[in-house]
């Protein structure tokens, strides 16, 4: 109690940081929203019709840079998921940017339960109406996957 008392005057003392916390919170949600939208309309339509994920062709035609861009991608996902359980005591949206840098990540099994998870009706339904709004043609699914 006395931790939660001192951090309380501290705050009140320091009423910038609160007002910083705050204001980075609006921006990287309207960023997370930004992005998300940006992320889905960049599926290929064709991309959950398959079992397994197909490689991309950044793997013959340039390795390196595929490999940096890898690196990338991943540095980023885990920044997400380290300032996401963050937000889950500070101002933000927490499990929104956790689940961000999640599909960022790569992970074994991750195709998998991305493909459980546009198998939920809703969810599919969510990312054809982004789709749609982007002008980018509906994602198909097998519906035995």
């Amino acid at each position: 109690m006395d931790f939660i008392n001192a951090l309380f005057f501290w705050f009140a003392a320091h009423p910038s940081v609160l007002i910083g916390l705050g204001v980075s919170s609006i921006f990287i949600f309207i960023l997370s929203l930004l992005g998300v939208s940006w992320f889905v309309a960049q599926i290929p339509e064709d991309y959950f019709l398959t079992t397994k994920r197909s490689p991309s062709g950044l793997e013959k035609k340039a390795p390196v840079l595929r490999l940096l861009l890898l690196i990338g991608k991943n540095f980023l996902g885990v920044c997400l998921i380290a300032g996401g359980l963050l937000m889950l005591v500070l101002p933000g949206q927490g499990l929104i940017t956790i689940i961000t840098g999640l599909l960022l990540i790569d992970y074994p099994g991750k195709f998998q339960l991305e493909q459980k998870i546009v198998s939920i009706p809703s969810v599919l339904r969510t990312l054809n109406w982004i789709r749609r709004k982007a002008k980018k043609p509906l994602l198909k699914r097998n519906s035995h996957i």
